[in-house]
C-alpha cells in the first residue's frame, strides 16, 4: 500500500470515528419518549425528543384524525408547547377529542421520561399593522364561505378567528343542509319548492322571521349547493327530512365508506382546504375588540392575539361572522333567565363578542332572547345527536318505555315534550341497520356514549328499566312497527315516510338525551344584501353580517337543517356584495 493510500485510509478512518462519536453522543444527550391516547377518529402517537428538560422535537401520528380539524389543532398545540416549552394548554374548542388525546399522549410522554419542562413563556408580543381589502372577522363556516367567495374574485382576504383552528359553532352542526329545487332532489325523486321552503321557515319560526331574509334564503339554496359542488364540498347522500319540513331537502355528506356523516366537520374540513388552496391568510388565537370607523365607513378592525399585542387591519370591507353566543352562559340567561342551568352544545368561543363592538358603531339588534333549545343532546356534556337520525327512523321513549311526542316536530316542540317528562330527559332508539349506514351513530358509540342490547329485553336492562317500563317499551316498539308498516302514527300523527327504518330488528341501540341551548336567532339586523342596519335602518358603509351573528332570518324557531342553508348562502352573499360595493 502507497503512503498516499495510507493517508486516505487514515483519514477515512478519522472521518468514521468523527461520525460514531457524533452519533452516540447525539443519542446521549438526545432522547425519545413516547405516548399514545384515544383521538376522535382513533388512535392518537406523540413521540417527543428531549435534551434534559427541553423538547427539542416532537412527532405526531394521527393518521385517523380529521386534517382541517384534528389535525390542524394538533399542530397548534405543538406550536405552544415547543415556544412556551410547557405541557400546561388548554384544548382547542371544536377539535375536543383530538386535543385531549395530544395533551394526554404529550403528558405520558414527558412522564415515561422523567421530564419535566421549564417552561420559557414564548416569544415577546409585538403591534402588528397590515392592510387588505377584506377583513373577514369569525372563521365558521360563514365566515370561510365569505372569504373564499372575495378571494375567488381577486381581492387580498384576512380572516381572523379568536379559537386557534377554524370552523366555529360549524363543527358542531350534525345533520345537514336545507335546499330546494335542487339537482341532488330531482335525481332522488324528491318534489319540492321555493314556496313550500318559506312557508316551512316561516311557519316554524312562528312568522316572526324576516320574510325578505327568507325568500332570499329558499331563492338561493339551490345556487348554494351547486357551490359547495364546486368547491368540492358535496352533500350528495341520501336527502332526508327534519322537524317542520313538508320535503325531504335536507342534504348530507358521506364519508369514504358511504356513510353518511355530520355535515358540520364536513364542511369545515373542506372549506378550510379551500381556505388554503387560495393561499387565504388567517391569523387565529386573535380576538377583535373593535371596529375601525373613519367617514362614517368601516374602514377595518383592532384586535388582539394571544401574546396581547395590538393588531390593526386597515380594509375596504368588514364582514363580521362570529357566530352566536350560545357559548356565553351569563349572556343567555341576561336574555332568558328561565334558561340557567341548561347545558349548551355550542363551542366556548361562541361568546357573543360582536355584540358589543357592533353596538358601538350603531348596529341595530332584534329577536335577542329567542334562543333555542335543541332536543337531542347528551346531558353529560352537550354532545349533540343529530336530528336527522329521527328524520331516518330513530325514536324517543321516556323513561317508562313510552312515546310521548311526534320526534319529528319543531324543536321548540319536543324540547318542551321531553322537559315534562322524568328527570327531563329521554332514550333515543336505534338499530343495526341505521348504525351500519351511519357513521354519526358509530362515532356517539366509540365514544361510548349509547348502550346496546341484542334484544329488547337486553336494551331495556341496559337503560335500567323497571319490570313495568320494560313491558312498556316492547309494547312500544311492537307498535311503532306496526305504525311504520301502515304509514300512519294514530298516537302523535308523525308523518312516516317510505324509506324510514321500522326498527324491527336489532340489534338494539340507544343514547340519553336532553335538551340543550343550541341556537341564537336573534343577532344584529341586516337587508338581504348582508349590509348591518343602524336602529334608523340604514346601512352602516362597509360593514357586513351573515351566519348566526345577525338575526331575522329564522324567528322564534329554527328549522333543523337551515342554520347551514344560511351560512352558506348568506356568507356567499356577504363576500359578493363587499367585494360589488369595495371603492363606492
Amino acid at each position: 500500500m502507497t503512503k498516499l493510500q495510507k493517508r486516505i485510509v487514515a483519514i477515512i478512518v478519522c472521518l468514521l470515528l468523527v461520525f460514531v462519536l457524533w452519533h452516540f453522543g447525539t443519542k446521549e444527550s438526545s432522547t425519545a419518549f413516547e405516548g399514545t391516547a384515544d383521538g376522535f377518529g382513533g388512535e392518537v402517537k406523540v413521540a417527543v425528543t428531549v435534551d434534559g428538560n427541553t423538547i427539542t422535537g416532537i412527532n405526531v401520528t394521527a393518521e385517523k384524525e380529521t386534517p382541517e380539524v384534528g389535525g390542524k389543532a394538533i399542530e397548534k398545540l405543538k406550536e405552544k408547547v415547543l415556544a412556551n416549552q410547557s405541557a400546561d394548554i388548554d384544548v382547542i374548542s371544536g377539535a375536543t377529542f383530538s386535543s385531549t388525546a395530544f395533551i394526554t399522549a404529550l403528558n405520558a410522554a414527558l412522564k415515561e421520561g422523567n421530564v419535566t419542562l421549564a417552561g420559557t413563556g414564548g416569544k415577546a408580543a409585538e403591534d402588528v399593522e397590515k392592510t387588505v381589502d377584506v377583513v373577514v372577522v369569525g372563521g365558521g363556516g360563514a365566515g370561510m364561505t365569505a372569504a373564499i367567495t372575495a378571494a375567488e374574485e381577486g381581492k387580498n382576504v384576512l380572516l381572523i378567528e379568536k379559537n386557534d383552528i377554524l370552523g366555529g359553532n360549524t363543527t358542531r352542526a350534525s345533520s345537514g343542509m336545507n335546499a330546494c329545487e335542487t339537482h341532488y332532489e330531482k335525481e332522488q325523486g324528491v318534489e319540492d319548492s321555493v314556496k313550500s321552503f318559506v312557508e316551512d321557515t316561516m311557519k316554524g319560526g312562528k312568522e316572526l322571521n324576516d320574510p325578505a331574509l327568507v325568500q332570499f334564503l329558499a331563492e338561493n339554496s339551490s345556487a348554494a349547493i351547486d357551490w359547495l359542488d364546486k368547491e368540492g364540498a358535496e352533500l350528495k347522500g341520501p336527502l332526508t327530512t327534519m322537524g317542520g319540513l313538508s320535503a325531504k331537502r335536507t342534504h348530507r355528506p358521506v364519508d369514504e365508506e358511504g356513510n353518511i356523516t355530520a355535515v358540520g366537520n364536513y364542511l369545515a374540513s373542506q372549506l378550510s382546504k379551500k381556505m388554503d388552496e387560495l393561499k387565504i391568510e388567517t391569523m387565529t388565537g386573535t380576538e377583535v375588540k373593535s371596529i375601525i370607523m373613519e367617514n362614517d365607513k368601516a374602514s377595518g378592525v383592532i384586535a388582539t392575539s394571544d401574546g396581547n399585542n395590538k393588531i390593526t387591519v386597515h380594509a375596504s370591507a368588514v364582514i363580521v361572522a362570529t357566530g352566536g353566543f350560545g357559548g356565553n352562559m351569563d349572556m343567555v340567561v341576561k336574555y332568558r333567565p328561565d334558561l340557567k342551568g341548561y347545558i349548551s352544545t355550542n363551542v366556548p368561543t361562541a361568546s357573543g363578542d360582536a355584540i358589543a363592538f357592533l353596538g358601538e358603531v350603531g348596529a341595530e339588534f332584534i329577536d335577542m332572547d329567542q334562543i333555542q333549545l335543541h332536543p337531542t343532546v347528551i346531558p353529560t356534556d352537550g354532545a349533540l345527536v343529530g336530528e336527522a337520525l329521527r328524520g331516518d327512523g330513530a325514536i324517543l321513549v321516556n323513561k317508562e318505555g313510552l312515546r310521548f311526542t311526534d320526534e319529528r316536530g319543531t324543536r321548540d316542540a319536543v324540547s318542551a315534550a321531553e322537559v315534562a317528562q322524568t328527570d327531563g330527559n329521554v332514550w333515543l332508539i336505534v338499530n343495526q341497520e341505521m348504525y351500519d349506514v351511519s357513521a354519526i351513530i358509530q362515532k356517539l358509540d366509540k365514544k361510548g356514549y349509547m348502550v346496546k342490547g341484542e334484544t329488547l329485553d337486553d336494551l331495556a336492562k341496559a337503560m335500567s328499566f323497571d319490570d313495568a317500563a320494560t313491558k312498556n317499551f316492547k309494547d312500544t316498539m311492537a307498535k311503532w312497527v306496526t305504525y311504520v308498516e301502515k304509514k300512519e302514527d294514530p298516537d302523535f300523527n308523525r308523518k312516516i315516510d317510505t324509506e324510514i327504518t321500522d326498527l324491527s330488528k336489532g340489534t338494539y341501540y340507544a343514547v340519553n338525551v336532553g335538551p340543550g341551548i343550541h341556537h341564537c336567532m336573534g343577532g344584529v339586523k341586516i337587508d338581504t344584501s348582508t349590509h348591518v342596519l343602524t336602529k334608523e335602518g340604514k346601512p352602516i358603509a362597509g360593514l357586513y353580517a351573515c351566519g348566526e351573528v345577525t338575526g331575522g332570518v329564522h324567528g322564534a324557531n329554527r328549522l333543523g337543517g337551515n342554520a347551514v342553508a344560511d351560512i352558506v348562502v348568506f356568507g356567499r352573499q356577504a363576500g359578493k356584495v363587499a367585494v360589488e360595493e369595495m371603492g363606492k
